[in-house]
């Protein structure tokens, strides 16, 4: 009897996609993301730094060239300014980092011998918790890094610094532009880190999840229907499991067969995905700009009808079709100057960049999840993907 696998098998946005896996090459033929990870590994005495954007899959390829049975997964968000360093890895280990133990005498009076119970008082130092990862060949992955406090980074990073030395194995993984200071640009690792920059996905290769995830489940794909979902997924491999799950699901392809995928089901299934996403207040308080201290601002006509000021417009302008990650000012200003009816009086560009200074301003001072855009050198850069995907197709739209 054949046993075919459930959607959830197969798709996996949150997990390791071991049926839609998809090895990328890293910069020439034949040199993968997994070799190139390997080699860095190899390395005695080196840290492994491995940046790159958001949803870009880094954890994943951790997992697969390490192992589960390897790897010790810690996030920044476990670190605090209070926090031990090595308590934190040790416990993720499941090793105890401290207790106590004593010796004790008592005589059994129906044997009339003397019992001992012992007891040790101990610290489970620095040096023992390397040697226990050492020992068992265990891979220290500290993902999220830019979410550790920043005295804490550098504090980590020292620590880093004289544990690599012992050939303590571990990588560091964040967010570009986040943990320059503290990893990258840290003196003291000089000529001790191996650098991995992982790029974003091609849509050629985002199509590759659906193709083989839906052959995986006998469903039929077109090559045009895997291609617009890639086009629609940003760059993010995880967004395309999403959006691949939402078909099975919408589909319920578990229960009843389905011979093959049309475009009738797509958009219905990027509106059912964004469900899983919590973006709408980062909507709101980007399309409600900073509090405007009793000025009036200036509205714009749209041709669909609605007023909107600078920061309306800009987030409406981000949503536009074609989906893109990063526009250069000019590219955003023709965006924007779409959405006015032909005639009518569109923003001024200095007040544009104007607002655009303010917003970034406004979402840094604000929890992570706010942090999904960084505008500098004249760019803008959509840096959440998962946050454009809500943008375009959440249910308020």
């Amino acid at each position: 009897m054949i046993f075919l696998l459930k959607s959830e098998e197969v798709f996996k946005p949150g997990a390791f996609p071991e049926h839609t896996y998809i090895s990328r090459e890293f910069a020439s033929p034949n040199i993968s993301y997994e070799l190139r990870l390997k080699q860095a590994l190899k390395i005695s005495g080196c840290l492994t730094s491995l940046i790159g954007p958001s949803k870009m899959g880094k954890t994943i390829l951790c997992e697969k060239v390490v192992g589960f049975d390897n790897i010790i997964e810690v996030s920044g968000a476990d670190f605090s300014e209070n926090t031990n360093f090595w308590e934190v890895i040790a416990a993720k280990a499941e090793l105890p980092y401290q207790g106590e133990f004593t010796t004790s005498k008592t005589l059994d009076n129906t044997t009339n011998t003397d019992q001992f119970e012992k007891r040790e008082k101990f610290v489970l130092t620095k040096d023992k918790v390397i040697n226990y990862y050492k020992e068992n060949n265990l891979v220290l992955v500290l993902d999220d890094f830019h979410y550790a406090p920043e005295q804490v980074q550098l504090q980590i990073a020292q620590q880093l610094k004289d544990a690599i030395r012992r050939e303590f194995k571990a990588i560091v993984v964040s967010l570009p532009h986040r943990s320059d200071d503290a990893i990258r640009q840290n003196a003291d690792l000089s000529g001790r880190l191996s650098l991995i920059n992982i790029d974003t996905w091609k849509k050629e290769e985002l199509k590759q999840i659906a193709l083989k995830g839906f052959n995986e489940l006998q469903i039929h794909i077109s090559d045009k229907t895997a291609d617009k979902i890639a086009s629609e997924s940003l760059t993010s491999p995880q967004l395309m499991q999403y959006i691949c799950l939402s078909i099975c699901t919408l589909l319920d392809s578990d229960v009843k067969p389905i011979s093959e995928i049309n475009d009738s089901i797509l958009e219905t299934a990027y509106r059912f995905t964004t469900m899983n996403f919590e973006y709408n207040d980062v909507v709101h308080v980007m399309t409600k700009g900073p509090n405007p201290r009793g000025r009036l601002r200036k509205l714009f006509r749209t041709v669909n009808g609605k007023e909107l000021d600078s920061y309306g417009l800009i987030v409406e302008s981000l949503a536009k079709d074609p989906p893109i990650v990063a526009f250069t000012f000019d590219d955003l200003k023709s965006r924007i100057d779409t959405l006015i009816p032909e005639g009518d009086r569109k923003p001024d560009k200095q007040a544009l960049k104007a607002s655009l200074n303010k917003l970034q301003e406004q979402l840094t001072a604000k929890e992570d999840i706010y942090h999904v855009l960084e505008w500098k050198d004249n760019m803008v850069y959509i840096v959440d993907p998962l946050f454009l995907f809500y943008l375009r197709w959440g249910h308020n739209k």
